[in-house]
C-alpha cells in the first residue's frame, strides 16, 4: 500500500487522534520519518481504555502500526508503555510483536503521555518547541487511533466506537466499547452510575479533563473517559476557581521559589518555559505586550506546575492557558532559536504516578483493572458533533427525515485539516443544525 493510498483510506473512514487531542491522522502521515511511535502510556491516571485496546485486540493494534510502516517506509515502531502496564499484559521490554514494531518500557511517572517528553524518553529526541514530530523523523500515534486504522484498511470501517473508561466515584469501574455519539445521559441510565451532588463529572483524565455536564454531552472520537471525583479534592477545586480569580491570585501570592520551573516536564528537557516567572505578570500587562510570552504556546497543560510544585495554591498552568488565548487572538506562536539543552538533574525531578494520584486526591479510586463491556448494547438516540476533532467542522451531508446506515457517511471534511463522520447506527436523522446532526436508532 502506499502512502497516498493509506492517507485516503484513512481520511475516507474518519480517523482522528484517539487519544484525546483528534488531530486528523492521515494528516500526520509524511514523508522523512523513520521511527513509529505508539502511545499507549495512558497518560492520566484511572483511565484504562488503551490497556483495554491492547489486552484483548493488540494484533489489530499491531496491524495498524505494520500498515503505517509498509505505507511511509519507516524502518521500526515501538510500542510504548509503562512498566506496570507491561507488567499487567505480559509484556516485556524489547518483546519484538512484530517484523518492525518492538515494546519500549516507560517509566511510571507523570505525564508520560505527552508526546514530545514520550519521543525524548523512549528514542532521546528532543522535538523543537512549536513544531511537529515529523522534524525529528519520528510519527506518533495512540494505540486506539492505530486499531482503528487497522479496520480502515483492512475492513474499510470508519470510526464508528469508541473506547471509554467509566471510573472514579462509582460502583464499579469499567472500560465500555460503545457508538459515537451516544448521550452520557443515556449511558448512564444504561449502566446504572450518576453524579452525586458532591461530585462533578471530568471528560478525560483527572489533571487535564474538563468538568462537563452529564445531560447535555455525548461520546466523540475523542473521548477517553468520563470519571466522577469528588469536588473537594485537589485535582477538582483548581478547575472550580474562576480565571479572573486565578490570575490575581497568581500575580498577588507567588514567592518565586521556582518549583514549578523546576518540576516542569517540559523545561526539564529544555522547553523555554519558567512558570515561575510568568504568573507575576497581571492580564492586562499580557495583553499589551503579547510577543514577550510566546513561549506560553508550548505549554502542554499537564498541571504538574499546578497540582504538585507549587506550595501556594497558585495555577501557572491556567495561567498559561490564558495567555496562549492572547497569542491565538493576536496569531502569535514561539519562534524557537537555538539549542535545547536537558536538565542534568531531570531524572531525580520526574514525578512518579503513585505520589502524583495521592496528590490530587485520585488514589482511593484505585480498585485494580477494571471489567470489559462490550454487550453491543445500542442507545435510543445519537448526537453526533460536526466538530468532533481538531480542524474545520465537517460539513452535513444529511437532512431532517433521512433515512441512514450504520457506517454511512452523515458529514465530509471540510478542508485539509477536518475529519469525515459516519453514522455509528442504523436509524432516521430527526435533526440537523450548524454544530450537530441528531439521529433516532432504529430498533
Amino acid at each position: 500500500m502506499t502512502l497516498a493510498e493509506l492517507k485516503k483510506i484513512m481520511a475516507d473512514n474518519g480517523c482522528v487522534g484517539a487519544g484525546g487531542a483528534g488531530f486528523p491522522s492521515a494528516v500526520k502521515l509524511a514523508d522523512g520519518a523513520d521511527t513509529l511511535v505508539i502511545n499507549a502510556a495512558e497518560c492520566e491516571p484511572r483511565l484504562y481504555s488503551d490497556l483495554m485496546v491492547m489486552k484483548h485486540h493488540l494484533d489489530e493494534v499491531v496491524c495498524g502500526a505494520e500498515t503505517v510502516i509498509e505505507a511511509t517506509g519507516i524502518r521500526n515502531g515501538y510500542l510504548c508503555i509503562k512498566e506496570h502496564t507491561g507488567h499487567r499484559l505480559g509484556l516485556t521490554d524489547g518483546q519484538k510483536l512484530s517484523e518492525h514494531v518492538a515494546v519500549k518500557y516507560l517509566p511510571n511517572v507523570y505525564p508520560m503521555g505527552d508526546e514530545i517528553i514520550l519521543i525524548y524518553q523512549a528514542l532521546g529526541r528532543i522535538v523543537p518547541p512549536g513544531q511537529l514530530p515529523i522534524t525529528v523523523g519520528v510519527i506518533v500515534f495512540n494505540s486506539e487511533t492505530l486499531y482503528n486504522v487497522c479496520h480502515a484498511a483492512r475492513d474499510s470501517a470508519p470510526v464508528t466506537q469508541k473506547w471509554i473508561t467509566v471510573g472514579g466515584k462509582v460502583p464499579q469501574p469499567f472500560v465500555a466499547l460503545v457508538p459515537v455519539g451516544t448521550t452520557v445521559r443515556e449511558l448512564m441510565e444504561k449502566y446504572r452510575f450518576s453524579v452525586p451532588e458532591d461530585c462533578v463529572m471530568i471528560d478525560g483524565g483527572p489533571a487535564m479533563g474538563p468538568i462537563i455536564d452529564p445531560n447535555t454531552a455525548v461520546i466523540t472520537k475523542t473521548t477517553k473517559g468520563l470519571l466522577i471525583l469528588p469536588r473537594h479534592i485537589p485535582a477538582i477545586q483548581s478547575k472550580l476557581v474562576k480565571n479572573r480569580t486565578v490570575m490575581t491570585h497568581a500575580s498577588a501570592n507567588c514567592c518565586q521559589c521556582s518549583m514549578c520551573t523546576d518540576m516542569c516536564p517540559r523545561a526539564l528537557i529544555g522547553y523555554p518555559l519558567k512558570p515561575h516567572k510568568i504568573v507575576r505578570n497581571s492580564l492586562a500587562m499580557i495583553e499589551q505586550n503579547p510577543e514577550a510570552f510566546t513561549e506560553a504556546s508550548v505549554c502542554c497543560g499537564c498541571g504538574v506546575c499546578e497540582l504538585t510544585a507549587c506550595c501556594q495554591g497558585i495555577s501557572p498552568r491556567r495561567v498559561y492557558q490564558q495567555v496562549k488565548g492572547i497569542l491565538a487572538k493576536n496569531k502569535l506562536r514561539y519562534q524557537h532559536k537555538g539549542e535545547l539543552k536537558v536538565d542534568p538533574n531531570r531524572d531525580y525531578r520526574l514525578l512518579p504516578s503513585d505520589r502524583f494520584m495521592q496528590r490530587i486526591g485520585v488514589a482511593s479510586f484505585d480498585t485494580g483493572v477494571p471489567e470489559f463491556v462490550r454487550d453491543g448494547w445500542k442507545p435510543t438516540v445519537i448526537e453526533l458533533p460536526l466538530r468532533q476533532h481538531i480542524g474545520a467542522p465537517a460539513k452535513a451531508l444529511v437532512n431532517k427525515g433521512d433515512t441512514v446506515t450504520a457506517g454511512q457517511l452523515v458529514a465530509e471534511a471540510d478542508g485539509v485539516i477536518s475529519a469525515n463522520i459516519h453514522s455509528s447506527v442504523n436509524g432516521t436523522v430527526t435533526d440537523v443544525t450548524v454544530s450537530k446532526i441528531i439521529i433516532a436508532v432504529q430498533g
